[in-house]
């Protein structure tokens, strides 16, 4: 499923609004820790393409058909600027900067992929059986940067 971003702030809002009807009715709570961190990470993924690019993108959200004790949902945010996102470190008294940083902190897996018209932003979240330390029993925040190098520790700004 998927839902087309014009390149407006008010985009945000309309997109976590979207994300949230699409999570009522696949079986994952909204208090749940799971819906909470996908909505965070929609807002981020999102603000980062309007703001960033000033183009259109296109969010998708992949729910599992069935959700178990151990789904995963995938997060994308493909949008029309061919700009690698830039390695950005973010000061203490800063305003913004911090976005990619908690993708990287937050989902369990991310990346960004070059398209044909742009690029692609993506994360992964897994629905643990067991609660605690999502880094413990998850694996926690494994970055896939561009063609598969890794990269630990740095926030990025999509550009």
């Amino acid at each position: 499923m998927q839902l087309e971003i014009r390149p407006d702030p008010a985009e945000v809002g309309r997109a976590r609004r979207w994300a949230r009807s699409r999570l009522a009715g696949s079986g994952i709570q909204a208090d749940e820790p799971l819906a909470e961190t996908l909505i965070l990470l929609v807002s981020e993924l999102v603000t980062n393409a309007v703001v960033h690019t000033g183009r259109p993108a296109v969010l998708r959200l992949s729910l599992p058909p069935v959700v178990t004790e151990e789904a995963t949902v995938r997060l994308e945010v493909a949008d029309r600027s061919g700009r690698a996102p830039v390695p950005r470190c973010a000061g203490d008294d800063a305003t913004g900067g911090r976005g990619l940083a908690l993708v990287d902190g937050l989902a369990d897996r991310w990346g960004w992929s070059v398209e044909a018209t742009g690029k692609r932003i993506w994360c992964e979240l897994d629905r643990c059986a067991k609660s605690g330390d999502a880094a413990t029993s998850c694996g926690g925040g494994a970055v896939a940067y561009g063609g598969g190098a890794a990269f630990e520790g740095l926030a990025y700004e999509a550009v």
